[in-house]
């Protein structure tokens, strides 16, 4: 099991960590990529072809304000791509709604399933998900995880009752 990380600018690093951290947690194999969609094309193309070649299931992408970048690797690939819309405060005015509308509305035939803005986390999750699905330790990580977290609201409840 493999996934790559794929981000337009050095700038969002600290959004796609939480993402970094959860694929970690469930010891799933990651690289990652700091590559704009817009400025260098013809190596974010080449990119994709050498994590296709290295036998990567998925990819996560990153992006703000036009998000492109999401969008652009799913034209390439028939990897499944999960986009993660990024707003920090020096990236427009929009509060990332920019970004979100951008991956969440992309033509037909070029799907990019995508989370909440600034949800690496989640994205990362999602992709353990669709992971899970063929390989069963992780099925039971995951499931396990499910039961952790069940416990804990459980036990946060109950101190309010």
């Amino acid at each position: 099991m493999k996934v790559a990380i794929l981000i337009g600018s050095v700038s969002d690093k600290p959004t796609m960590k939480a993402a970094a951290e959860i694929l970690k947690k469930f010891n799933v194999n990651y690289t990652s990529y700091v590559i704009s969609a817009h400025r260098l094309p013809d190596i974010l193309s080449n990119t994709i072809k050498k994590i296709e070649s290295e036998g990567t299931d998925l990819i996560i992408a990153g992006a703000g304000l036009s998000a492109h970048l999401p969008g652009f690797i799913s034209s390439k690939t028939i990897l499944p791509v999960i986009g993660v819309p990024i707003y920090h405060c020096n990236n427009g005015s929009l509060g990332g709604i920019d970004a979100l509308f951008s991956m969440v509305q992309m033509p037909k035939d070029v799907p990019v399933a995508t989370v909440g803005i600034n949800n690496s986390y989640n994205a990362a999750l999602l992709a353990i998900h669709i992971l899970a699905i063929k390989n069963k330790d992780l099925k039971k990580s995951l499931l396990k995880f499910r039961m952790e977290i069940r416990k804990k609201l459980e036990n946060e409840i109950e101190q309010y009752l």
